[in-house]
C-alpha cells in the first residue's frame, strides 16, 4: 500500500488544475502584455483568473498580485512593510516564535537595518494569545504578522481578533494563509486583513505560483523590477498556466471545503486516538482548533529520521515537520517554541492527510507508525 501523507509539503495538482495548466498552454499562449489579438486573449484569461482568485479571499480583483508563492509573497509583504513604518518613523514588528522561515530570516535581516522585533509565545497549546498581542503593540508598530495556520502542528490562529485589534491601533496587519487557504473560510474584509500570502501547490493547484493580497490602500514595494507587469509592482511576464491552474484549485478547494473538512476530521480524530495509545507519545497543538488534516506528534526516544525511513519502506510518504528544512541538522523551532525539549522535538512526526484518504489507509498508517516505533524501541534500548 502507497500512502502520501505529507501534503501540508505539497499536494498533488487536481484533474481540473491540471485541464486548466494545459489548455493554457495550448490556447492561451500569448503574452498578456501584447495588444495584438492573441495576447489580449491570454490578457482577458489572466484577469478572470485574478476574479476569481479574489472572489474566493472577498477582495477586490485589482488588490491581488500574482507571485512565484508563499515565500515571494511573505518577502514583498514584509518589506512593503517596513518602508512604510520607517517613513512614518515606526521601527517595531511584532511576530510569532513558530512563524514559517521565509518570515523569520526576512525579520532577521529587518533587525540588522535598525528595526525592533517582538516574537510572541505560543504556549503549549500552540496558538497567539490576543491579549498578549495587543500588549506587544506600541505607538511605533508598523506590522503584526501572524500565520493563519502553523504548517507543521496545524494550529488556527484567532485572525479575526488579531486583526481587529490592529486595525484598532492603526497597525498594518499581514497574514501567512499558505496552509490555511482552500482548508479553512478567508474573508480579508471580516477578518480585517491588510496583507495575506498564499501558494497554489497547498490546495492542489501547481507549483511555482501563488499571490498577495494587499488592500489598496497598501503601497506594495518591489521585489522584482522591469517591466509594468502586475500593476507595476511584479514585473516579468506572468506565468498564465500557473495562475489559471491556481484559480481553478482555489475555487474547488473552497467549493468543497465543509465536506472535505468533514471527512478529514473523522479522519484526523481516528488517527490521534490510535497514535495516543503509544506510550510516551504525546500531540503537538491544540486538540480543537488545528486544521483538519494536521496530525504531528512527538515520541519519546525515537529519532524523526530512522522514523520516516522505515515509515518510507512500509510505502508511507511523511515529515518530521516544514519541508522547508527537512534537510537541516537543527530540531523544529516549531515543537522548541511550544515548550517540548529536544528530544521530544527530535522525534516528532508529522502527519499530513488529504480529502482523498481512505478508513483502511488511516488504520495502515496507524499500524505501520506503531510498527515502526516498536521496533526503533527495541533496537536503541539493545544497544
Amino acid at each position: 500500500m502507497q500512502i502520501y501523507a505529507d501534503n501540508a509539503a505539497t499536494t498533488k495538482i487536481s484533474k481540473a488544475a491540471m485541464n486548466a495548466v494545459t489548455e493554457c498552454m495550448e490556447n492561451y499562449y500569448g503574452n498578456p502584455s501584447s495588444l495584438y489579438t492573441i495576447g489580449q486573449r491570454a490578457k482577458q484569461k489572466l484577469e478572470e483568473s485574478r476574479e476569481e482568485i479574489a472572489a474566493a479571499v472577498n477582495a477586490a480583483p485589482r488588490e491581488i498580485i500574482f507571485t512565484s508563492g508563499g515565500s515571494e509573497s511573505n518577502n514583498q509583504a514584509l518589506i512593503s512593510a517596513a518602508v512604510r513604518g520607517r517613513d512614518k518613523g515606526k521601527m517595531h514588528i511584532v511576530s510569532s516564535a513558530f512563524e514559517h522561515h521565509s518570515i523569520l530570516h526576512m525579520l532577521n535581516k529587518l533587525e540588522k537595518y535598525g528595526f525592533e522585533i517582538t516574537l510572541l509565545p505560543v504556549h503549549e497549546n500552540g496558538i497567539v494569545r490576543p491579549n498578549e498581542l495587543e500588549a506587544a503593540i506600541r505607538d511605533d508598530t508598523c506590522l503584526v504578522t501572524i500565520m493563519s495556520a502553523n504548517n507543521e502542528i496545524g494550529t488556527i490562529q484567532p485572525i479575526k481578533e488579531i486583526g481587529a485589534l490592529c486595525r484598532k491601533r492603526g497597525v498594518v496587519f499581514h497574514t501567512d494563509a499558505v496552509q490555511a487557504i482552500g482548508h479553512i473560510p478567508i474573508d480579508v474584509k471580516k477578518q480585517n486583513i491588510d496583507m495575506l500570502s498564499a501558494s497554489a501547490h497547498k490546495f492542489h493547484g501547481p507549483k511555482g505560483v501563488g499571490f498577495l493580497y494587499a488592500r489598496k490602500e497598501i503601497i506594495l514595494q518591489n521585489l522584482i523590477e522591469g517591466g509594468a507587469q502586475e500593476r507595476g509592482k511584479r514585473a516579468g511576464t506572468e506565468n498564465l498556466p500557473g495562475i489559471a491552474g491556481m484559480a481553478v484549485a482555489l475555487k474547488e478547494a473552497v467549493a468543497n471545503m465543509d465536506k472535505n473538512n468533514a471527512h478529514m476530521r473523522i479522519i484526523r480524530d481516528h488517527i490521534i486516538k490510535c497514535l495516543s495509545e503509544i506510550p510516551r507519545s504525546i500531540l503537538n497543538g491544540d486538540t480543537e482548533k488545528r486544521l483538519s488534516g494536521n496530525i504531528n506528534f512527538s515520541f519519546e526516544g525515537i529519532e524523526s529520521e530512522a522514523l520516516l525511513i522505515m515509515l518510507d519502506q512500509m510505502g508511507i510518504s511523511a515529515s518530521s515537520g516544514s519541508a522547508c528544512t527537512s534537510g537541516a541538522l537543527d530540531v523544529s523551532h516549531v515543537i522548541l517554541a511550544i515548550g517540548r525539549s529536544h528530544d521530544l522535538a527530535r522525534g516528532s512526526l508529522r502527519l499530513s492527510i488529504s480529502e482523498n484518504i481512505s478508513k483502511a489507509e488511516a488504520d495502515y498508517i496507524v499500524q505501520s507508525v506503531k510498527k515502526a516505533i516498536a521496533h526503533l524501541r527495541s533496537y536503541s534500548s539493545k544497544i
